[in-house]
């Protein structure tokens, strides 16, 4: 990977993302582009070798609750306040999406 992003890299970028960019702007994205790859070029230096991976830094525990069954609303109840429902069927009508 190049150490200095150039004019062309950034306006790739943007077709890609679909902006149109001024020239200034284009200056701009360059040099903070260039200043994230550096911190992360930086971020990768660091020596992780002694860290166990983790794929959340929270305890399982600690985000989530007991799953214990409660009542819930009666079909009847649940299709009463629908602006369109088939009672019969007991199935909410929503529009078509297409």
């Amino acid at each position: 990977m190049p150490s200095r992003l150039t004019r062309i890299d950034v306006l790739r970028i943007a077709s890609l993302a679909r902006l149109e960019l001024t020239d200034q702007e284009v200056d701009l994205f360059a040099s903070q582009l260039a200043h994230i790859l550096e911190y992360a070029e930086d971020v990768q230096q660091v020596d992780t070798s002694g860290i166990e991976a983790t794929s959340h830094p929270l305890e399982p525990a600690a985000r989530w609750r007991d799953d214990t069954p409660a009542p819930s609303l009666s079909r009847d109840d649940a299709l009463a306040n629908a602006p369109a429902a088939d009672r019969s069927a007991g199935l909410f009508k929503v529009p078509k999406v297409l």
